[in-house]
Protein backbone atom coordinates (compact mmCIF):
# COMPACT_ATOMS: atom_id res chain seq x y z
CA UNK A 1 0.00 0.00 0.00
CA UNK A 2 3.07 2.41 1.10
CA UNK A 3 4.67 1.61 -2.19
CA UNK A 4 1.12 2.18 -4.27
CA UNK A 5 0.98 5.55 -2.54
CA UNK A 6 4.80 6.74 -3.21
CA UNK A 7 3.50 5.44 -6.74
CA UNK A 8 0.59 7.61 -6.84
CA UNK A 9 2.42 10.80 -6.29
CA UNK A 10 5.10 10.45 -9.07
CA UNK A 11 2.15 9.80 -11.46
CA UNK A 12 0.08 12.97 -10.27
CA UNK A 13 2.89 15.04 -10.71
CA UNK A 14 3.92 13.88 -13.77
CA UNK A 15 0.44 13.88 -15.06
CA UNK A 16 -0.31 17.46 -14.10
CA UNK A 17 2.91 18.18 -16.11
CA UNK A 18 1.46 16.74 -19.41
CA UNK A 19 -1.70 17.98 -18.60
CA UNK A 20 -0.98 21.61 -18.13
CA UNK A 21 1.39 22.50 -20.76
CA UNK A 22 -1.45 22.53 -23.61
CA UNK A 23 -2.57 25.20 -21.90
CA UNK A 24 -0.05 27.51 -21.65
CA UNK A 25 -1.05 29.09 -24.81
CA UNK A 26 -4.51 29.97 -23.63
CA UNK A 27 -3.32 31.36 -20.51
CA UNK A 28 -1.22 33.43 -21.94
CA UNK A 29 -3.60 34.57 -24.80
CA UNK A 30 -5.64 35.59 -22.16
CA UNK A 31 -2.48 37.41 -20.06
CA UNK A 32 -1.30 39.09 -23.24
CA UNK A 33 -4.71 39.57 -25.64
CA UNK A 34 -2.79 42.05 -27.42
CA UNK A 35 0.57 39.17 -27.69
CA UNK A 36 1.19 37.88 -31.51
CA UNK A 37 1.73 34.31 -32.27
CA UNK A 38 5.42 34.29 -31.73
CA UNK A 39 5.57 36.00 -28.52
CA UNK A 40 2.95 33.50 -27.35
CA UNK A 41 5.52 30.65 -28.46
CA UNK A 42 8.04 32.36 -27.20
CA UNK A 43 6.21 32.55 -23.65
CA UNK A 44 5.63 29.06 -23.48
CA UNK A 45 9.17 28.05 -23.82
CA UNK A 46 9.95 30.81 -20.94
CA UNK A 47 7.86 29.36 -19.13
CA UNK A 48 8.57 25.69 -19.64
CA UNK A 49 12.17 26.73 -18.50
CA UNK A 50 11.07 28.17 -15.41
CA UNK A 51 9.34 25.16 -14.53
CA UNK A 52 12.49 22.94 -14.73
CA UNK A 53 14.72 26.37 -12.91
CA UNK A 54 12.15 25.78 -10.03
CA UNK A 55 13.05 21.95 -10.00
CA UNK A 56 16.29 22.35 -10.42
CA UNK A 57 16.49 25.07 -6.76
CA UNK A 58 14.05 22.81 -5.18
CA UNK A 59 15.59 19.47 -5.43
CA UNK A 60 18.71 19.78 -3.41
CA UNK A 61 17.27 22.04 -1.12
CA UNK A 62 14.33 18.98 -0.22
CA UNK A 63 17.02 16.56 -0.22
CA UNK A 64 18.97 18.09 1.94
CA UNK A 65 16.05 18.79 4.26
CA UNK A 66 14.64 15.49 4.15
CA UNK A 67 18.16 13.94 5.50
CA UNK A 68 17.93 16.42 8.56
CA UNK A 69 14.10 16.32 9.54
CA UNK A 70 12.31 13.00 8.05
CA UNK A 71 11.26 11.98 4.73
CA UNK A 72 7.30 12.57 5.43
CA UNK A 73 6.75 15.51 6.21
CA UNK A 74 8.69 17.31 3.55
CA UNK A 75 6.65 14.62 0.71
CA UNK A 76 3.47 15.92 2.65
CA UNK A 77 5.28 19.74 2.19
CA UNK A 78 5.47 19.31 -1.39
CA UNK A 79 2.15 18.33 -2.06
CA UNK A 80 0.43 20.52 -0.53
CA UNK A 81 2.79 23.36 -2.15
CA UNK A 82 1.87 21.70 -5.42
CA UNK A 83 -1.91 21.23 -5.04
CA UNK A 84 -1.98 25.15 -4.03
CA UNK A 85 0.49 26.48 -7.07
CA UNK A 86 -2.61 25.10 -9.32
CA UNK A 87 -5.59 26.17 -7.48
CA UNK A 88 -3.68 29.70 -8.36
CA UNK A 89 -4.34 29.01 -12.12
CA UNK A 90 -7.79 28.78 -12.29
CA UNK A 91 -7.59 32.81 -12.65
CA UNK A 92 -4.82 33.09 -14.90
CA UNK A 93 -5.99 36.35 -16.09
CA UNK A 94 -6.00 38.07 -12.72
CA UNK A 95 -2.20 36.40 -12.21
CA UNK A 96 -1.30 38.30 -15.31
CA UNK A 97 2.10 37.30 -17.37
CA UNK A 98 4.22 37.65 -14.29
CA UNK A 99 2.05 35.78 -12.24
CA UNK A 100 2.17 32.79 -14.83
CA UNK A 101 5.69 32.63 -14.11
CA UNK A 102 5.96 32.46 -10.80
CA UNK A 103 3.57 29.90 -10.25
CA UNK A 104 5.09 27.77 -12.67
CA UNK A 105 8.32 28.41 -10.88
CA UNK A 106 6.53 27.58 -7.96
CA UNK A 107 4.98 24.17 -8.74
CA UNK A 108 8.32 23.02 -10.32
CA UNK A 109 9.82 23.89 -6.76
CA UNK A 110 7.44 22.05 -4.71
CA UNK A 111 7.46 19.08 -7.04
CA UNK A 112 11.08 19.06 -6.90
CA UNK A 113 10.05 18.01 -3.35
CA UNK A 114 7.53 15.02 -4.57
CA UNK A 115 10.24 13.17 -6.50
CA UNK A 116 13.45 12.80 -4.93
CA UNK A 117 12.30 11.91 -1.93
CA UNK A 118 9.98 9.36 -3.33
CA UNK A 119 13.50 7.83 -4.59
CA UNK A 120 14.87 8.18 -1.38
CA UNK A 121 11.94 6.11 0.58
CA UNK A 122 12.01 3.63 -2.22
CA UNK A 123 15.94 3.22 -1.83
CA UNK A 124 15.79 3.55 2.24
CA UNK A 125 13.06 1.12 2.89
CA UNK A 126 13.55 -1.77 -0.37
CA UNK A 127 15.75 -4.39 0.08
CA UNK A 128 18.68 -4.83 -2.41
CA UNK A 129 17.12 -7.55 -4.32
CA UNK A 130 14.10 -5.49 -5.34
CA UNK A 131 15.16 -1.94 -6.04
CA UNK A 132 16.11 -2.56 -8.86
CA UNK A 133 12.43 -3.49 -9.79
CA UNK A 134 10.87 -0.92 -7.98
CA UNK A 135 12.97 2.06 -9.15
CA UNK A 136 11.93 0.85 -13.23
CA UNK A 137 8.59 0.82 -11.68
CA UNK A 138 8.82 4.42 -10.96
CA UNK A 139 10.48 5.10 -14.18
CA UNK A 140 7.64 3.35 -15.70
CA UNK A 141 4.90 5.49 -13.28
CA UNK A 142 6.33 8.80 -14.24
CA UNK A 143 6.13 7.79 -18.39
CA UNK A 144 2.73 6.24 -18.02
CA UNK A 145 1.79 10.24 -16.11
CA UNK A 146 3.33 12.00 -19.34
CA UNK A 147 0.83 9.88 -21.68
CA UNK A 148 -2.14 9.98 -19.43
CA UNK A 149 -1.40 14.20 -19.33
CA UNK A 150 -2.85 14.59 -22.85
CA UNK A 151 -6.39 12.25 -21.44
CA UNK A 152 -7.04 14.29 -18.35
CA UNK A 153 -7.25 16.99 -20.80
CA UNK A 154 -9.73 15.02 -23.14
CA UNK A 155 -11.87 14.08 -20.20
CA UNK A 156 -11.80 17.74 -18.86
CA UNK A 157 -13.03 18.94 -22.42
CA UNK A 158 -16.15 16.12 -21.96
CA UNK A 159 -17.16 17.22 -18.22
CA UNK A 160 -17.03 20.87 -19.48
CA UNK A 161 -19.31 20.25 -22.48
CA UNK A 162 -21.45 18.50 -20.07
CA UNK A 163 -21.98 18.56 -16.76
CA UNK A 164 -20.02 21.23 -15.71
CA UNK A 165 -20.82 23.70 -18.95
CA UNK A 166 -20.40 26.66 -16.75
CA UNK A 167 -16.80 26.14 -16.80
CA UNK A 168 -13.95 26.15 -19.03
CA UNK A 169 -12.15 23.04 -19.95
CA UNK A 170 -8.86 24.72 -18.94
CA UNK A 171 -10.50 24.80 -15.50
CA UNK A 172 -12.08 21.73 -15.19
CA UNK A 173 -7.94 20.18 -15.91
CA UNK A 174 -6.91 22.67 -13.23
CA UNK A 175 -9.49 21.32 -10.41
CA UNK A 176 -8.96 17.40 -11.58
CA UNK A 177 -5.06 17.77 -11.05
CA UNK A 178 -5.57 19.52 -7.72
CA UNK A 179 -7.64 16.64 -6.75
CA UNK A 180 -5.63 13.84 -7.58
CA UNK A 181 -2.97 15.85 -5.95
CA UNK A 182 -4.69 16.35 -2.76
CA UNK A 183 -5.82 12.44 -2.47
CA UNK A 184 -2.36 11.61 -3.12
CA UNK A 185 -1.48 13.44 -0.30
CA UNK A 186 -3.99 11.63 2.08
CA UNK A 187 -2.61 8.68 0.65
CA UNK A 188 0.92 9.90 2.27
CA UNK A 189 -0.53 11.22 5.37
CA UNK A 190 -2.50 7.89 5.72
CA UNK A 191 -0.55 4.99 5.06
CA UNK A 192 3.54 6.34 5.22
CA UNK A 193 4.98 6.13 9.11
CA UNK A 194 6.83 9.04 10.65
CA UNK A 195 10.39 8.90 9.25
CA UNK A 196 13.00 10.39 12.11
CA UNK A 197 15.81 12.04 10.91
CA UNK A 198 18.48 9.98 9.79
CA UNK A 199 21.35 9.50 12.02
CA UNK A 200 25.09 10.54 10.89
CA UNK A 201 27.05 7.95 9.10
CA UNK A 202 29.53 6.32 10.49
CA UNK A 203 31.27 5.17 7.18
CA UNK A 204 33.47 8.21 6.79
CA UNK A 205 35.88 6.34 4.77
CA UNK A 206 36.28 6.65 1.02
CA UNK A 207 34.30 10.37 1.19
CA UNK A 208 36.87 11.72 -1.98
CA UNK A 209 36.00 8.41 -3.79
CA UNK A 210 31.53 8.57 -3.34
CA UNK A 211 32.12 12.12 -3.62
CA UNK A 212 33.72 11.15 -7.57
CA UNK A 213 31.27 8.85 -8.35
CA UNK A 214 27.95 11.24 -7.34
CA UNK A 215 29.84 13.16 -9.62
CA UNK A 216 30.12 11.43 -12.30
CA UNK A 217 26.80 10.49 -12.20
CA UNK A 218 25.64 13.85 -12.12
CA UNK A 219 27.60 14.09 -15.12
CA UNK A 220 25.70 11.29 -17.18
CA UNK A 221 22.60 12.42 -15.92
CA UNK A 222 22.77 16.16 -17.43
CA UNK A 223 24.32 14.89 -20.38
CA UNK A 224 21.83 12.08 -21.45
CA UNK A 225 18.71 14.41 -20.45
CA UNK A 226 20.89 17.35 -22.70
CA UNK A 227 20.79 15.35 -25.62
CA UNK A 228 16.90 14.05 -24.86
CA UNK A 229 15.64 16.91 -24.83
CA UNK A 230 17.64 18.74 -27.46
CA UNK A 231 16.57 15.68 -28.91
CA UNK A 232 12.72 15.93 -28.58
CA UNK A 233 12.89 19.50 -29.55
CA UNK A 234 13.71 18.84 -33.14
CA UNK A 235 11.19 16.36 -33.30
CA UNK A 236 8.87 19.08 -32.39
CA UNK A 237 10.17 20.92 -35.14
CA UNK A 238 10.55 18.64 -37.75
CA UNK A 239 7.33 20.02 -39.39
CA UNK A 240 9.98 22.98 -40.43
CA UNK A 241 12.19 20.20 -42.55
CA UNK A 242 9.85 18.22 -43.54
CA UNK A 243 6.72 20.06 -45.34
CA UNK A 244 5.03 16.53 -46.26
CA UNK A 245 5.04 15.50 -42.38
CA UNK A 246 2.32 16.01 -40.63
CA UNK A 247 1.15 17.23 -37.11
CA UNK A 248 -0.10 13.64 -36.47
CA UNK A 249 3.28 12.07 -37.61
CA UNK A 250 5.19 14.62 -35.28
CA UNK A 251 2.48 13.33 -32.53
CA UNK A 252 3.35 9.73 -33.61
CA UNK A 253 6.58 10.22 -33.18
CA UNK A 254 6.04 11.66 -29.36
CA UNK A 255 4.19 8.64 -28.32
CA UNK A 256 6.57 6.14 -29.77
CA UNK A 257 9.68 8.09 -27.81
CA UNK A 258 7.24 8.00 -24.51
CA UNK A 259 5.94 3.89 -25.54
CA UNK A 260 9.54 2.50 -26.18
CA UNK A 261 11.27 4.15 -23.07
CA UNK A 262 8.36 2.50 -20.91
CA UNK A 263 9.12 -0.58 -22.89
CA UNK A 264 12.38 -0.59 -21.51
CA UNK A 265 11.17 -0.04 -18.00
CA UNK A 266 9.17 -2.98 -18.64
CA UNK A 267 11.70 -5.26 -19.56
CA UNK A 268 13.80 -3.76 -16.58
CA UNK A 269 11.11 -4.69 -14.34
CA UNK A 270 9.96 -7.70 -15.24
CA UNK A 271 13.86 -9.34 -15.60
CA UNK A 272 16.68 -8.99 -13.75
CA UNK A 273 18.55 -7.49 -15.65
CA UNK A 274 19.97 -4.58 -13.37
CA UNK A 275 20.75 -7.01 -10.75
CA UNK A 276 22.81 -9.45 -12.86
CA UNK A 277 24.67 -6.77 -15.26
CA UNK A 278 27.20 -4.81 -14.37
CA UNK A 279 25.69 -0.50 -14.36
CA UNK A 280 29.03 0.40 -16.50
CA UNK A 281 27.80 -2.33 -19.40
CA UNK A 282 24.44 -1.31 -19.55
CA UNK A 283 25.08 2.34 -19.56
CA UNK A 284 27.73 1.67 -22.49
CA UNK A 285 24.77 -0.22 -24.27
CA UNK A 286 22.27 2.42 -23.73
CA UNK A 287 24.84 5.21 -25.06
CA UNK A 288 25.57 3.76 -28.32
CA UNK A 289 22.01 2.73 -29.07
CA UNK A 290 21.29 6.57 -28.39
CA UNK A 291 24.20 7.52 -30.38
CA UNK A 292 22.90 5.60 -33.02
CA UNK A 293 19.78 6.73 -33.06
CA UNK A 294 20.96 10.47 -33.22
CA UNK A 295 22.85 9.45 -36.46
CA UNK A 296 20.56 8.27 -38.51
CA UNK A 297 17.48 10.96 -37.74
CA UNK A 298 20.66 13.40 -38.89
CA UNK A 299 21.71 11.52 -42.17
CA UNK A 300 18.47 9.71 -43.11
CA UNK A 301 15.21 11.85 -43.87
CA UNK A 302 12.84 9.11 -44.75
CA UNK A 303 10.41 8.52 -42.49
CA UNK A 304 10.95 4.71 -41.96
CA UNK A 305 14.59 5.62 -40.59
CA UNK A 306 13.17 8.54 -38.73
CA UNK A 307 10.65 6.34 -37.12
CA UNK A 308 13.97 3.57 -36.42
CA UNK A 309 16.05 6.70 -34.62
CA UNK A 310 13.48 7.80 -32.73
CA UNK A 311 12.60 4.17 -31.07
CA UNK A 312 17.21 3.65 -30.71
CA UNK A 313 17.45 7.18 -29.40
CA UNK A 314 13.95 6.52 -27.12
CA UNK A 315 15.33 2.73 -25.78
CA UNK A 316 18.75 4.10 -25.40
CA UNK A 317 18.01 7.07 -23.02
CA UNK A 318 15.30 4.82 -21.54
CA UNK A 319 18.22 2.39 -20.27
CA UNK A 320 20.67 4.57 -18.82
CA UNK A 321 18.37 6.94 -17.05
CA UNK A 322 16.89 4.26 -14.68
CA UNK A 323 20.80 2.64 -14.11
CA UNK A 324 21.92 5.95 -13.15
CA UNK A 325 19.02 6.05 -10.63
CA UNK A 326 19.67 2.64 -9.39
CA UNK A 327 23.46 3.11 -8.82
CA UNK A 328 22.71 6.45 -6.76
CA UNK A 329 20.04 4.26 -4.64
CA UNK A 330 23.37 2.87 -2.86
CA UNK A 331 24.21 5.55 -1.38
CA UNK A 332 24.29 6.08 2.24
CA UNK A 333 20.85 6.62 4.75
CA UNK A 334 22.09 9.64 5.86
CA UNK A 335 23.06 11.09 2.05
CA UNK A 336 19.98 9.82 -0.04
CA UNK A 337 17.80 12.63 -0.17
CA UNK A 338 21.11 14.85 -1.03
CA UNK A 339 22.31 12.56 -3.85
CA UNK A 340 18.13 11.57 -5.35
CA UNK A 341 17.33 15.37 -5.23
CA UNK A 342 21.24 16.59 -6.82
CA UNK A 343 20.39 13.61 -9.61
CA UNK A 344 16.97 15.72 -9.82
CA UNK A 345 18.54 18.76 -9.92
CA UNK A 346 21.69 17.68 -12.74
CA UNK A 347 18.58 16.39 -14.98
CA UNK A 348 16.98 19.65 -14.81
CA UNK A 349 20.19 21.42 -15.69
CA UNK A 350 19.92 18.81 -18.88
CA UNK A 351 16.90 19.65 -19.32
CA UNK A 352 16.91 23.54 -19.30
CA UNK A 353 20.26 23.50 -21.14
CA UNK A 354 19.20 20.72 -24.32
CA UNK A 355 16.08 22.69 -24.89
CA UNK A 356 17.51 25.85 -25.36
CA UNK A 357 20.74 24.96 -27.06
CA UNK A 358 18.41 22.07 -29.14
CA UNK A 359 16.39 24.78 -30.55
CA UNK A 360 19.14 27.08 -31.54
CA UNK A 361 21.10 24.23 -33.08
CA UNK A 362 18.11 23.24 -34.86
CA UNK A 363 17.69 26.50 -36.46
CA UNK A 364 21.37 26.45 -37.46
CA UNK A 365 22.15 23.02 -38.52
CA UNK A 366 18.35 21.80 -39.15
CA UNK A 367 18.12 18.18 -39.43
CA UNK A 368 22.78 18.00 -39.08
CA UNK A 369 21.71 19.12 -35.27
CA UNK A 370 21.10 15.67 -34.29
CA UNK A 371 24.46 14.77 -35.26
CA UNK A 372 25.63 17.38 -33.11
CA UNK A 373 23.63 15.98 -29.87
CA UNK A 374 25.88 12.62 -30.11
CA UNK A 375 28.84 15.15 -29.29
CA UNK A 376 28.63 14.88 -24.99
CA UNK A 377 27.28 11.40 -25.14
CA UNK A 378 30.09 9.97 -26.86
CA UNK A 379 32.16 12.32 -24.78
CA UNK A 380 30.64 10.56 -21.39
CA UNK A 381 30.47 7.00 -23.29
CA UNK A 382 34.50 7.75 -23.81
CA UNK A 383 34.86 8.40 -19.70
CA UNK A 384 32.41 5.70 -18.75
CA UNK A 385 35.30 3.18 -20.81
CA UNK A 386 38.14 5.33 -19.42
CA UNK A 387 37.18 4.98 -15.82
CA UNK A 388 35.20 2.37 -14.74
CA UNK A 389 35.34 2.36 -11.45
CA UNK A 390 33.35 5.61 -11.19
CA UNK A 391 30.51 3.47 -12.47
CA UNK A 392 30.48 0.60 -9.80
CA UNK A 393 27.01 0.27 -7.58
CA UNK A 394 27.53 1.52 -4.74
CA UNK A 395 27.33 0.17 -1.13
CA UNK A 396 23.46 -0.74 -0.11
CA UNK A 397 22.57 1.09 2.56
CA UNK A 398 21.14 -0.20 5.49
CA UNK A 399 17.27 -0.84 6.18
CA UNK A 400 15.56 0.73 8.78
CA UNK A 401 14.22 -2.50 11.65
Amino acid sequence: MQLAWLAAAILVVSTGYGALMPLLPTWLALARPDAAASDIADHVGFITGVYAFGVLMGAPFWGLVSDRVGRKPILIMGLAGYVASLLLLLAPSLAGLSGLYALRCTSGFFVAAVIPVVSALIAEHTRPWQRARRFAWLGAVSLIGFLFGPWLNAAADWISQGALRGISAPQVVVVLSALLGAATMAGQIWTLPHSPKTPPSSRPEHVSDKAEGFAALCGLDTLVMFALSGFEVGIMLQGQQHPDLSSRQVSMMFAECSLVMLGVNAVLFFSELLERTPPRKLICVGLLLAITGLALLAWHRAEAWMYLGVSLTSAGTGLVLPVIAYVAAGAERDRLGVTMGGLAAASSVGQIVGSAVGGWLFGVAAQHSYGWLTAPLVAILALVLLRPALWARQPSPQLQP
